[in-house]
């Protein structure tokens, strides 16, 4: 045990009751349970002084605890239980315990400064494990303004023999409450055998989706799919369905994620580098603390955490990790259930459902951060069928799921179990699985003569080589009830030798059948300017083919637009062909036009999509919006410029309105403007702001841009002589203006001809304006104006 005393802060005489504690016999009550029986030093004698109170600056290991408070009695400083339990020592009893008993404590006392630091080792010490990582974001309150939107893509295609013209729309309503309504149709007309014109539409899905983001809940009435795990099937229904939906809270980690811990003797900082790359740096207090890593990791790695402490010493300690997306992380829960009828002809009638009632039921939850358990019950029609299982994480040796199910129709029984494995690290990857039946199982896909299979397979690994690319191969085995067993095996290979060039290889054979295989070979070369050619050769069976391609793209939906095209030429036993294509993409579509021809058969297509937005009334034609979007608003001023994210996305028309797509729903998105260039007499209540719009909807969003009268008065006082600098001119209901120096004041939006009155060190004085002031692009000058003074009664 070690007592250390600050120069000149204690007397001799409590220095030497110090030494003689060391022998003295324990005091009655007092007993710290973290420590050994023998390192609990015995009291002094009873001194003849009376104890004293004292509240002194604590520090535990350099770390501030606050103001406490301490005895002092014979020249021992003493401590209650209660207050050492906070410092983190395990203390029981209640009779007061002197500081020097305590083994392994190092005590400094500054009387003068009235202040207490001990340095106590980690052993000694109790005290909860301080959680690190990334603070992630909470979710924004997301919001719609009422609107209607229709997305639409129209194809067309002639050949020597018939011509087809089809249209896919998709078309939604939002802002009218929480919900999206919407509806997808397809319209086509195509000649028939006798080439006369015939017309057909269908209806593809319908529904009304209402969110709930604060328990991450949708309710879906209409079309919807069926909640399903991987050893069951979903199927269309029409009905209700609610369940979790956790794309309404973005920004939640879902999976585990690695975290490792340490601790920390000092105040300290802590960096966590996983594969080289640093994911965290930030300030830990003393004791013990866990660092958890990003989500998204998968498979094997390894992290260092390195503590660096307030006197530049560092320690690193070396984990490894397996990550996984696989599982729920622990108390997380993922379900659904649904009930209504299934689709039937889907694609080809509008409302044609089955005349059964059923229902669906998936739950998920994460049981531990290693084991996630599955349950997953349907029915009707006859039909009923249950089954759990789950996910493990066998620590660094990859994940394990297993299921069974049961099922009854008619009085007929069967099962069905799964098995399946995979493990990755940054160099191999490996995955296994098998589904297989007994009996005569059956599930609701069987009441539309969609049988399970009896058998299904499938084995992958694969290989990063490094300078040698990457290799992968797979085996798949499907086997459905009469009907014959199918075996496939696939290799595949891809390398890119530099910036320019990369080669593929894929190879393909029927277990089952030697004659059915297929090879491909190509050849990839960057020919700079944002075009690429390539070669290629195929053989399916006893057939090839050979192609030559070269293409500029068009550019993606994030640019401008601009224009891309596409030429090749073909050759093999089916003859000798090509292809041309142009395509361009502009603010309000995408559009392409092409033909090809192959041996002695050639057609022509062209293509159109986009999308027709109704808000805020107004029309918008832009391209084909996938999720959600704004209308900014500059208040009828075009020509502004607006930023999405910092990136220019386009400027405001003649109506001062610009539609902005896509935003990413449920999650911050940053508009801005440029204001720059705005007149003089311009102003923008805001040039920047986060918006977060829901999932499918748009959102009006509006900048306050308004003109403003502006006017420069110069106010003097009765002699004349200007209004002192720091004069306040108040204004109606828009507060106070100061006066600076010179008198002059500079004002906006003023209400009319005044008066304004002025208060001033000498009291208040009213002016009276001699005009309405005008906008102008300069502010009016006006003055130099007698501010007369108030007479108090």
């Amino acid at each position: 045990m070690r007592v250390a005393l600050a120069a000149g802060a204690v007397s001799s005489g409590m220095l030497a009751g110090a030494a003689r504690a060391a022998d003295a016999p324990a005091e009655s009550g007092a007993e710290i349970g973290a420590f050994a029986a023998d390192d609990v030093m015995l009291p002094a004698p009873t001194p003849l002084t009376a104890p004293q109170t004292l509240y002194l600056e604590v520090t535990l290991n350099g770390s501030p605890r606050g103001l406490l408070p301490f005895t002092e009695l014979g020249g021992q400083l003493r401590a209650d239980p209660a207050v050492l339990r906070q410092l983190g020592f395990g203390a029981r009893g209640d009779a007061p315990v002197p500081l020097a008993q305590i083994s392994g404590v190092v005590v400094r006392y500054d009387a003068g400064l009235q202040t207490l630091a001990l340095e106590v080792p980690l052993e000694q010490l109790s005290l909860p494990t301080t959680e690190l990582g990334q603070a992630l974001p909470t979710t924004p309150t997301a919001s719609a303004s009422p609107g209607a939107l229709v997305n639409y893509d129209l194809y067309a295609s002639q050949n020597e023999e018939a011509g087809n013209l089809a249209l896919t729309t998709e078309w939604r309503v939002f802002g009218l409450g929480r919900g999206v309504l919407r509806s997808t149709q397809l319209l086509r007309t195509f000649q028939d055998s006798e080439r006369d014109w015939r017309g057909e539409s269908v209806r593809l899905d319908s529904a009304w989706q209402l969110d709930f983001p604060d328990s991450a809940l949708t309710l879906t009435v209409g079309d919807f799919f069926s909640g399903f795990v991987d050893w069951s099937r979903p199927v269309r229904m029409g009905g209700i369905q609610i369940g979790r939906n956790y794309g309404l809270q973005p920004y939640r980690v879902l999976t585990p994620t690695p975290s490792f811990l340490g601790e920390a003797v000092v105040p300290s900082t802590v960096e966590l580098y996983v594969d080289g790359l640093r994911q965290y740096n930030g300030e830990v207090p003393v004791g013990p603390f866990q660092l958890g890593a990003q989500p998204g990791i998968s498979g094997t790695g390894n992290a260092q955490v390195v503590i660096t402490d307030a006197y530049g010493r560092m320690q690193t300690l070396d984990f490894s990790f397996y990550g996984t997306q696989q599982l729920l992380a622990e108390g997380l829960s993922d379900w659904s259930a649904g009930v209504g009828r299934m689709r039937r002809d889907y694609g080809i009638r509008s409302f044609a459902y089955d005349d059964a009632t059923v229902g669906s039921a998936t739950w998920r939850r994460g049981v531990s951060n290693r084991f996630t358990a599955e349950l997953h019950a349907e029915g009707g029609g006859g039909v009923a069928s249950a089954g759990a299982g789950g996910w493990w994480q066998l620590g660094m040796a990859g994940v394990l799921n297993a299921s069974y199910a049961r099922s009854r129709r008619d009085g007929r029984d069967g099962g069905q179990w799964a098995l399946g494995y995979s493990w990755n690290n940054r160099i191999f990857n490996f995955n296994a699985s098998t589904l297989r039946t007994h009996g005569q199982f059956q599930d609701l896909g069987s009441l539309q003569g969609a049988l399970p299979p009896d058998v299904t397979d499938q084995v992958t690994a694969g290989a990063s080589l490094g300078r040698g690319g990457a290799l992968s191969a797979s085996y798949l085995r499907l086997s459905y009830p009469d009907d014959e067993d199918r075996r496939y095996a696939s290799v595949f290979w891809n390398r890119t030798f530099s910036e320019r060039w990369s080669a593929y290889v894929s190879f393909n054979q029927n277990l089952d059948e030697r004659a059915d295989r297929s090879v491909y070979v190509s050849i990839t070369a960057s020919l700079g300017q944002n075009r690429q050619s390539s070669v290629a050769a195929q053989r399916n069976g006893d057939r090839m083919l050979y192609t030559v391609d070269v293409s500029k793209p068009v550019p993606g939906d994030g640019s401008e637009g601009g224009f891309g095209w596409r030429a090749q030429a073909r050759h093999g036993d089916d003859g000798t062909g090509g292809l041309a294509e142009v395509g361009w993409l502009n603010r309000v579509g995408r559009y392409s036009l092409g033909a090809a021809r192959q041996g002695d058969s050639s057609f022509a297509y062209a293509n159109a999509s986009g999308s027709l937005v109704w808000m805020s009334g107004h029309v918008f034609a832009a391209r084909e919006v996938p999720d959600a979007f704004a209308v900014v608003s500059t208040d009828g001023v075009g020509g502004v410029p607006v930023r999405l994210e910092n990136r220019p996305i386009g400027v405001t028309d003649e109506n001062g309105l610009l539609l902005v797509t896509p935003l990413l729903s449920w999650q911050r998105n940053r508009i801005s403007i440029d204001t720059l260039d705005l007149p003089a007499d311009l102003r923008a209540d805001r040039v920047d702001t986060q918006v977060t719009p829901r999932q499918s909807a748009g959102l009006g969003v509006d900048f306050g841009l308004r003109r403003t009268r502006a006017i420069v008065l110069v106010l003097h006082d009765a002699q004349d002589q200007p209004l002192a600098a720091g004069s306040q001119v108040r204004l109606p209901d828009q507060g106070s203006a100061p006066v600076g120096y010179d008198g002059e004041v500079y004002l906006e939006d003023l209400p009319g001809t005044g008066p304004l009155q002025v208060d001033t060190d000498d009291g208040r004085c009213v002016v009276q304006l001699p005009l309405t002031a005008a906008a102008g692009s300069a502010p009016l000058r006006l003055g130099p104006l007698r501010c007369q003074p108030v007479r108090t009664p």
